[in-house]
């Protein structure tokens, strides 16, 4: 059982999760926000290593991804910082990105490297499901490491039990099939979606992002999963002057 699992399993109140970039808004930014995202009371993070072409993303998350670029972030130079990790962070830790850095990188070679300096999980959207499951399985396997998939509002049942049944760590739940960065607009639709993927009873825990950005749509999300996640709205957060030491407040306001 890598951290990921033992939060889930042991963790009673709403899990809330922080997303950001790995080198921004400056290159060695990473371990800083990391440790301070612990102390004020995230339970999990998600440090995302940056890519040229990042389709998925909104607009405040690729810039992000822009200037960690231009600052010089790496999977070599997240690596290199992440040695310390296990020194000054004890929460889980997953990485997100595009399958191309991973590709270039080696697949074996990152996650054996992830495993190394203790990250918990991946999450790589672009990895199509069976290519990971007839290609990449085993090394995930062998470090311990969870591989996260998405679930979108367009997702058959029949690919969500796929999902859960090749799953290890917990269930992404896409809030909306748009890029990232819109605040999530509560209706009826959005709830019926939440309530029929909760109705399915899945094996594996479930987390909301992409929208989540204040405490009401952290609240909603919450009734019917495990959590959620907010990414573009810390991001935002960080590309201001006293971002990072602001983040004890950002996390207040979402959990009080």
């Amino acid at each position: 059982m890598n951290r990921l699992n033992y939060l889930f399993a042991n963790k009673q109140e709403p899990i809330l999760s922080i997303y950001f970039t790995a080198g921004y808004p400056n290159l060695n930014s990473t371990l800083a926000i990391a440790e301070a995202l612990e102390k004020a009371g995230a339970n999990f993070i998600e440090i995302g290593f940056p890519f040229s072409d990042p389709l998925a993303d909104g607009p405040i998350i690729q810039y992000s991804s822009q200037k960690a670029l231009e600052n010089g972030m790496s999977l070599k130079a997240l690596f290199d910082q992440l040695k310390d990790l296990r020194k000054r962070v004890s929460i889980p830790v997953v990485l997100m990105g595009y399958v191309n850095p991973v590709f270039q990188y080696g697949v074996e070679a990152f996650c054996d490297q992830a495993a190394a300096v203790g990250v918990d999980g991946m999450i790589i959207p672009d990895l199509p499901m069976e290519e990971y499951q007839e290609l990449y399985q085993d090394y995930f396997t062998r470090n311990h490491l969870s591989n996260i998939f998405l679930v979108t509002p367009q997702t058959s049942p029949e690919r969500i039990r796929q999902i859960d049944a090749l799953s290890t760590g917990f269930i992404y739940l896409l809030s909306c099939s748009a890029t990232t960065g819109k605040n999530l607009q509560i209706s009826d639709e959005t709830e019926a979606y939440f309530r029929r993927i909760k109705e399915m009873k899945l094996n594996n825990p479930t987390m909301v992002g992409f929208g989540i950005f204040d405490k009401q749509s952290f609240k909603m999300a919450s009734q019917y999963t495990r959590g959620a996640i907010i990414g573009s709205a810390f991001v935002r957060l960080l590309a201001e002057q006293d971002g990072i030491e602001r983040i004890p407040e950002f996390i207040r306001s979402i959990r009080y």
